[in-house]
Order: C-alpha cells, then structure tokens, then sequence
C-alpha cells in the first residue's frame, strides 16, 4: 500500500532524519522493544491510528510499532507542536503523516478525522481527541480499544465512562508509573523551563515564579523552578496537594494574592480559565503567562484580549499585550503547551518510558483487547515493571532481589517481634 501525507514540506526530510537518530540514540528501551518487534511482528496486520504530538520522540514509537506489522496512521495532537522535519521524515518511513506546524482548528480536526479512515484496531491519544471524535462520529466498529497519554485526556475519558459513554477499552498509559513519576515529573519540568527560556531569554533566578497546579507536571516544574533559583509560589485547589507543596518548602497562596507578586505564571492544571481577568489586572508590568496544560484553555485569552488596547509578537512565541493602563503582559506560544511549542517537548530519556508503555499496552491489546470491557484501564503492572527494568538496565544500575527468607517473611502474618 502506498504511503499517503500531509505535511508542510517533504524537503525538510533529512534534517528530521538526523533528529528522529538523535533520539533513537538516546531512547534504549524503545529500541529494544523494536528489536523484538522486529522479530516476532506482534501488530502485524493491524492497523493504528494515533494523535500524538508529532516529534522525534514520537516517530521513535511510531517506527517501532511499524516494525511490529503495524500500518500507522499519525496526526497531531496540537496544531502548534508539529516538528515539520520529523513529519517529512516520517513520509519516507512509509507512516501515513497527516500533520504540520500551525493548522487551523478545521484543519486540525480534518487530519484527526483522516488517521480514521484507515480502518483502525487500535488508537492511540493524547487529549482524547481521537478517541472523542471516534465516538462523535460512530466510528467504533472494528476498534479493539485505545491507549491515552496526558492526564487531561484521561480525565476526559473518566466523563466518558461515567457516563456510560465509552464503547471500547481504554488503557490508561498515563496512570503508569513509568508514565507519571517520570515523563509527567522530570519531562514536563525541564521541558517547561527549557520553553520558557527559549522563548524569553529571562534570568529565572530571584523571580517570583508562580505555579498553577501540584499534580506531578506542577511538582516538576516547581522543582526545576527552585533549581534555577526562582522563588517558587504554588496555587492549588486540593487541600491535600496545597499541603504537599507547603511541606515540600514552597509557598503555597491563592491565585488571587500570587497574581499581585508573581514575575512569571505558568499553568499546568488540566482545567480551563485558570488564570482570568481579574488576576490579570493585578498583575505586575511586564508579567509573563505560559501554559504547559494540555489545551490551550487555562489562560483566558478572551479575557486578556478584551482587557487589552492592542498586542504585537515581539519575539518568536511572545506576545506583548498593552493593557488600556499601559502595563505589559506577555503571553508565551499563544497559550499552548509552551515546552512543545517553544522548545522540543520531553527529553528523550523520559519518553522512552512513556512510549514503551504505549507500544507494549499495543501489543496487550491485540492478545486481550476483546477480553476487555469498555471502562478504563490501567497498564498492566508487568508491563510497567518489564519497562522499569529495561529502564534501569540502560542505565547501567543493578538492584537487589529478595532472599527466600525475605520473600517467606513478606507473605506471612505470623512473623513479628521476637
């Protein structure tokens, strides 16, 4: 079958193809599942559609599930975080890419709803908006279920569920702990930061740096904030999370009380209208918003275009809003995931877990898919293990085992205190 594409510029091709080996370099784990892949072609004959951020992390998965026997359909999970070269690459690997920097909204939804026409098996999400317009459109018949990312799109799946919605199996790749602990922590806060500077050119360093959600991406980016010599402020709505961060040594206030004292505010959330008109008219001149939440939905922008007298780009991915007040306020990759949009996403080392978790649940679900219920589900714990152990082989670290003895004493109740 031929290979079909959208993409912006099928030159730009072997400048991915140096990225895409780039990553491949530094992803061990994936690439020793290709090369059982390779041998053993556990996808062969299955199709896949997947709405992934398209980047050279990402083609490393979608050429490892090609080398399983998959045919793999592949758009975009966000209309700004399109590495052009990497999906030019991807053309030539014979993946089906419909996928570019800079669609429009309709254009965005076209490319989704044209990985669909492939007569998929298995999807693959980031958002849910695969899965979501799957169901929208009634196409289920054939799909033995789905893998889902982020943690938007789970909580997006939940709703689903509840509500009795879902008609296939969904596994939970984000709930892994390979997942979260990792991409969601170490990932999404260098990433965040390396974004940032990208973008601004900013010291970090004894600015006010406030962070709008303490789920693991806000831990992370927190961490890394106080790393660079910020002074961090969390904002949360869970008492539980607010007294994490408050014992973890950051300090913990309102949106309404950070938005007068913070140099740099970043959302990472999941929900929507985080930041809004009221925190924006108490902030200080020259103000810098970003958002690393997955839509671009947690910074009001309505609000700080109505709020505004005018807006320029004065640097790639910064605009300056002048508010009718004459004080500044500069938001970052439009509102968008600000490390994909600004800089390069996730380092590789961290996505390698991510997306062996991705193409194992892939493999999972071709053997039991159809054993499944339509409900959500967590990968299964021996898959997260098998994937914590070729993460720490690739590293070099070797741990302990239990002794019989240990072993014994952990399954009995009647060893105590002697």
């Amino acid at each position: 079958m031929s290979t079909e594409y959208e993409v912006k510029n099928r030159n730009l091709a072997p400048k991915g193809k140096l990225m895409i080996e780039w990553a491949e370099a530094h992803m061990p784990v994936l690439m020793k599942i290709r090369a059982v892949f390779q041998k053993e072609k556990p996808l062969k004959g299955i199709q896949i559609a997947s709405c992934l951020h398209v980047t050279k992390e990402t083609a490393v998965l979608v050429k490892t599930l090609k080398a399983g026997g998959a045919e793999v359909a592949l758009c975009g999970s966000n209309p700004l975080s399109t590495q052009d070269e990497v999906a030019a690459a991807l053309t030539y690997d014979k993946i089906n890419v419909y996928a570019w920097r800079g669609e429009t909204e309709k254009e965005y939804q076209r490319c989704i709803d044209k990985t669909l026409t492939y007569n998929p098996v298995i999807l693959m999400d980031d958002g849910a908006d695969l899965i979501s317009t799957s169901h929208k459109k009634g196409i289920v018949k054939g799909i033995t279920g789905a893998s889902e990312e982020t943690t938007t799109g789970i909580t997006r799946l939940r709703s689903m569920e509840q509500e009795g919605a879902l008609k296939y199996p969904i596994i939970a790749v984000n709930d892994a702990y390979t997942k979260y602990l990792f991409d969601n922590r170490f990932g999404t806060g260098q990433s965040t930061i390396d974004g940032i500077i990208r973008a601004t050119s900013i010291l970090l360093a004894g600015k006010n740096f406030v962070v709008c959600g303490y789920g693991w991406c806000g831990r992370g980016i927190a961490m890394r904030a106080r790393g660079m010599g910020a002074n961090v402020i969390v904002t949360e709505v869970n008492p539980i999370k607010a007294l994490e961060a408050a014992m973890d040594g950051f300090t913990v206030m309102s949106i309404d009380r950070a938005a007068k004292v913070g140099d740099i505010f970043v959302t990472v959330t999941g929900d929507t209208s985080v930041i809004r008109k009221e925190h924006m008219l108490k902030m200080k001149d020259s103000a810098i918003l970003a958002n690393s939440g997955h839509f671009n939905v947690e910074i009001s922008i309505p609000d700080l275009e109505a709020i505004s007298k005018s807006k320029r780009t004065i640097r790639q991915n910064v605009q300056e809003y002048m508010l009718k007040d004459g004080r500044r306020l500069y938001l970052l990759a439009e509102g968008r995931l600000v490390n994909l949009v600004a800089a390069e996403g996730h380092p590789p080392e961290v996505m390698m877990m991510s997306f062996a978790n991705q193409a194992l649940s892939a493999e999972y679900l071709v053997k039991y898919g159809k054993e499944l219920e339509p409900k959500i589900y967590k990968v299964p714990e021996e898959i997260d293990q098998k994937v914590a152990t070729l993460a720490l082989s690739a590293m070099g670290i070797q741990i302990d085992k239990l002794t019989e003895e240990q072993v014994r004493y952990l399954k009995s109740w009647e060893l105590g205190t002697t």
